[in-house]
């Protein structure tokens, strides 16, 4: 397919002794050879160097065909919003800065991921997805658990499933306002990151669980956030439960 493209291709003029010689070995072994190969083929009747081979190969798109070099498929993002937090991890009222991110569950016998929305008020997970694709169909079940309509920030990392149009569509929907963290700057989402990190530690880490059912996995999460947001105290919170802090506050 890549010899008829090039014939398509508009005329770049004569083809020059070598360059036929090579594009005839190209096409005799079906695009099968990369440039070593075909300079070794080469070499025998004339002086060549591999690197004028492969640069003639470039020319004209005679690379091998077989194990073409992988690329990662990274879709262009919709839309990349400012980082409007700027790490003022504190709110003044409930549903006013959310944040949301996405961890690894490793512990069972295939990979599973969490992902969560954390209320920077007191800290509460107020919605959570398990499943086994990272795709947007996964944050967006997640962003469903919100209220219809909410006048809040929501902060999370540039993660395609959150750039992607879908997701921003379906914030826009709920009136919520994004901000997003720079760049390879975890830091800039660090409740959420912390929050990952304690639920792994205080369970799988803590009880060695490192190759469990698919139904223990989800049911430790499930038990490990309902008690982190009714039961684990925090210093920050006046030594209280999350749950407790937003009651006592009301």
């Amino acid at each position: 397919s890549t010899y008829y493209r090039w014939v398509q291709r508009p005329c770049l003029g004569e083809l020059t002794e070598l360059e036929a010689a090579i594009q005839r070995v190209c096409v005799e072994n079906k695009f099968r050879y990369g440039y070593r190969k075909v300079a070794a083929l080469i070499t025998p009747s004339r002086k060549v160097s591999k690197n004028t081979v492969q640069r003639i190969m470039q020319k004209y798109h005679w690379n091998c065909r077989v194990k073409p070099k992988k690329h990662r498929k990274v879709g262009t993002p919709y839309k990349v919003y400012e980082n409007k937090l700027n790490r003022e991890f504190t709110a003044e009222a409930p549903l006013k800065k959310l944040v949301t991110d996405i961890t690894y569950l490793p512990f069972g016998q295939k990979l599973l991921y969490l992902s969560s929305i954390m209320d920077l008020y007191n800290g509460e997970i107020i919605a959570y997805t398990i499943g086994d694709k990272q795709d947007t169909s996964f944050v967006l079940d997640t962003l469903d658990q919100l209220p219809d309509t909410l006048d809040c920030l929501l902060h999370s990392d540039q993660g395609s499933v959150y750039t992607s149009y879908d997701y921003q569509e379906q914030v826009k929907t709920k009136g919520i306002t994004m901000s997003m963290s720079r760049k390879g700057t975890p830091s800039d989402n660090a409740c959420i990151e912390s929050f990952h990190a304690s639920l792994k530690s205080e369970t799988f880490y803590l009880d060695e669980l490192t190759n469990e059912p698919t139904s223990i996995v989800i049911e430790t999460v499930k038990e490990y956030i309902t008690y982190y947001n009714e039961q684990r105290i925090q210093q920050k919170l006046g030594y209280r439960s999350p749950v407790e802090y937003r009651e006592s506050a009301a």
